[in-house]
């Protein structure tokens, strides 16, 4: 197996054991195809918004192929399927992405990561305390407009 035809072998990751390589998906004879497999994932796991738990046996697997669209080089797919006992059938989802090929584009990310601390309020960011209060972030910082929040009675 050469450098190019593997990506990872065995690495452990955040929560889980990740391996991936390169292959030919459209038989051209070039790498054009990252194929990426995660197991042993440390629960408590979610499949998706809804909250449906992954299986508690910890036997989940997560399968994707990466891949360029052959006719725009600016879009991305990742199809993955989640193989996991809690289901009665593999969970397949095509993620499609497209590139800004703007050479200086704005970036954001909209990307909630685990353990995210950190909330955007308009244009104002917050930080969600240990005790789950919203403070300030700076120094002489407004309150956030909570008018459109529900309000509980104490």
């Amino acid at each position: 197996m050469t450098r190019e035809d593997t990506l990872a072998q065995a690495v452990s990751w955040w929560k889980a054991i990740t391996t991936g390589k390169w292959v030919d998906g459209r038989g051209d004879g070039r790498n054009d195809t990252l194929l990426v497999e995660t197991r042993a994932l440390k629960g408590p796991r979610v499949f998706d918004s809804s909250g449906i738990p992954f299986h508690k046996d910890g036997q989940a697997v997560i399968k994707e192929r990466i891949y360029l669209d052959k006719a725009d080089r600016n879009t991305l797919y990742d199809q993955i399927t989640i193989i996991d006992h809690a289901l009665t059938r593999p969970y397949v989802k095509l993620q499609k992405v497209t590139r800004n090929p703007n050479p200086r584009p704005l970036w954001h990310s909209d990307v909630c990561s685990e353990d995210n601390t950190w909330v955007k309020i308009g244009n104002e960011p917050y930080y969600l305390s240990a005790d789950g209060l919203l403070m300030p972030a700076k120094k002489n910082q407004k309150p956030p407009d909570l008018r459109y929040f529900k309000q509980t009675a104490k």
